[in-house]
């Protein structure tokens, strides 16, 4: 007899649980090392910066941007997980200054084991976040798998000049970011039975907000790089800006935003999932900290975040124009070096 929605908690299915399920930025990069660079000149983003998404160019006033996203449960309520992981595709083609425009589905999942109610769940829920984008989903692929899996290749547009890279940030750009941090601290917590149902509720309004109207600001904004924090963590991502762009960020840490009630789960250890640790062991490469800075916004400065909001750098005199909360600046240094205070 199949299992239905309200006795089978998603989150026991899987070894980790959303973005924190990602291969750590360390070991992508060793395995992408010795690939060939792609040598199609209309191939406009490519892998080389670690962006969001790939760029094709069709025309000269018509580019294609294309990404995939998909992970493991992050909820237990599959309606829940449906509209987490949409809004987090879809999230890739916002990080570009772009409109999506279609999805495919992409499923693991075991009907045998769970039952196809379950399924029909959290495909309704990711369907309601494409209806919200104004994305169509033409279908998609699925596979048998014990462990569930969910997410989407998202399919977008952009004039092929006014694409957002995160290679763009100049000197004295002034850094925002759209949504609090601290999403994989409450739902690693709620994994473990930690988190009380109000704080998980913030994290998942959180989590299926979509960037739609914050990548339109920034495009507006006339930013010079953008980027989505996922499962890199906020340093994590922010280096990879600093990196493509040839600069340093400066980071003032009491100025980043986190989920209300986040702040005491990260002194415990034991909410900090295993990818925010790889995060933080990575950062150390490339973070010079303050004293000042506290352990538990260090830690929350590392956070494996799922659907988390855009990290946009914007000229000095746009800041005002600007989606989100001011954190930091970019300035010249060494390229992808942080300074934390």
């Amino acid at each position: 007899m199949a299992t239905t929605p309200e006795r089978v908690r998603l989150t026991t299915l899987s070894h980790g649980a959303g973005c924190a399920c990602k291969i750590s930025a360390a070991d992508l990069r060793e395995a992408l090392r010795d690939l060939p660079a792609p040598a199609d000149p209309s191939l406009l983003v490519g892998a080389a910066t670690a962006d969001d998404a790939a760029v094709y160019r069709l025309r000269p006033d018509l580019a294609l941007v294309q990404s995939a996203d998909f992970f493991t449960p992050i909820v237990d309520d599959p309606y829940d997980f449906g509209r987490i992981a949409a809004a987090n595709a879809m999230s890739d083609i916002y990080a570009m200054g772009a409109e999506p425009m279609l999805a495919l589905n992409l499923v693991a999942f075991s009907l045998a084991e769970h039952g196809h109610e379950i399924l029909g769940e959290i495909l309704r829920g990711g369907q309601e976040l494409a209806d919200l984008a104004g994305v169509a989903i033409g279908g998609g692929h699925s596979i048998d798998d014990p462990e569930p899996k969910y997410g989407m290749s998202v399919t977008g547009t952009v004039h092929p000049g006014a694409v957002i890279t995160n290679a763009g940030g100049r000197p004295g750009d002034q850094l925002f970011l759209t949504k609090p941090i601290g999403g994989g601290l409450v739902t690693t917590a709620a994994k473990r039975g930690l988190a009380d149902e109000a704080l998980i509720d913030r994290a998942i309004a959180v989590m299926t907000e979509l960037n739609a109207d914050a990548s339109r600001a920034a495009v507006a904004a006339d930013a010079n790089a953008m980027t989505d924090v996922t499962g890199f963590g906020l340093l994590g991502h922010l280096h990879e800006l600093c990196a493509a762009s040839g600069v340093t960020a400066q980071v003032e840490a009491a100025a980043v935003p986190a989920i209300e009630g986040v702040d005491t789960l990260a002194a415990d250890e034991r909410c900090v999932a295993g990818g925010s640790k790889r995060n933080a062991a990575d950062a150390e490469r490339f973070t010079y900290w303050s004293p000042e800075v506290s352990p538990g916004r260090r830690v929350l400065l590392t956070d494996a975040m799922t659907s988390g909001g855009l990290l946009v750098a914007v000229p000095a005199e746009r800041s005002s124009e600007a989606p989100g909360v001011r954190i930091g600046e970019l300035v010249e240094g060494p390229p992808g070096e942080i300074r934390v205070a």
